[in-house]
């Protein structure tokens, strides 16, 4: 199975609040490859959530467009959606007990979740196969109650790939976690997104996941202001020329403060300010 590619061109997200319309995302672009594993960071309000749920189709975006494998979200009907996020995009809410039903066991919640998808024709593994892929085989079979936090997010994790979904989208999944639940929840979506292919999209405020995820995409003010590869973070420019400073330099410079850029002898380009001072 091979994973689905997300792209978004120019997307905007306006909503209303006490009267007033808000930009929730003004103008994100975004491709994540098939296969691709990718965190979602920023601070709180900044438009994390708000595009994972455009990108599962909860949301209808204001403008601009959502490509999820070849289906343009935007242009799609509401039978196209309901399809897509039965067979091929899976969603895990924030918080385990929202994505589990209470009176199921965690088999019994992997069975009902893979419905829609067997109903479809579509090959999906026994349950049994999918709670031992994320490490629950000893627990298929408990009351839900009965299970740790970190056994409840992994049983969310299941319900999420049960399907065999070629997109997962996941909400926060290691808040609220001990650090060996959390780690063992990452290692099992890394073997998700690794041995099954799934493409892998998660919003998280934890640096330490942060660090273990190859990607990272950071949020600031509804656009994507950084990009974190390999532990190094890059800014981002946009199709318009748009270059939203990193944080650290945001803090230094004050709003007004006149930059430009500067290219030295060894061909680098090197921002400074009015002062001279020179950022690298």
């Amino acid at each position: 199975m091979s994973g689905t590619r997300v792209t978004t061109h120019r997307l905007v997200h306006i909503y209303r609040s006490e009267g007033h319309e808000v930009a929730a995302l003004s103008g994100v672009d975004l491709d994540v490859p098939s296969g691709g594993m990718v965190g979602l960071l920023g601070p709180s309000g900044a438009g994390k959530s708000t595009l994972l749920n455009l990108l599962a189709g909860v949301f209808r975006p204001s403008a601009g467009k959502i490509f999820v494998g070849d289906l343009e979200l935007s242009a799609a009907t509401d039978r196209q959606l309901d399809a897509m996020r039965a067979q091929d995009v899976a969603l895990m809410l924030q918080g385990a007990h929202r994505n589990l039903l209470p009176y199921y066991t965690p088999y019994e919640n992997v069975r009902f979740a893979q419905g829609a998808a067997r109903r479809a024709g579509k090959d999906v593994p026994e349950p049994d196969e999918v709670l031992e892929q994320v490490g629950l085989a000893d627990h298929a079979h408990e009351p839900l109650g009965s299970l740790t936090p970190g056994h409840l997010q992994l049983a969310a994790l299941a319900i999420a790939v049960a399907p065999r979904p070629g997109l997962l989208l996941a909400d926060e999944p290691t808040s609220q976690l001990d650090h060996e639940a959390r780690d063992r929840v990452l290692e099992r979506m890394s073997v998700a997104n690794r041995e099954l292919g799934t493409t892998v999209v998660l919003v998280t405020h934890d640096p330490d996941v942060a660090a273990y995820l190859p990607r990272t995409i950071t949020i600031r003010d509804g656009r994507v202001g950084g990009e974190g590869r390999s532990g190094e973070e890059y800014a981002v420019i946009t199709p318009d020329g748009f270059l939203p400073l990193p944080l650290h330099v945001r803090e230094e410079l004050v709003p007004g403060t006149l930059v430009r850029f500067h290219r030295n002898e060894d061909g680098e380009y090197v921002l400074q300010t009015e002062e001279g001072h020179h950022h690298g």
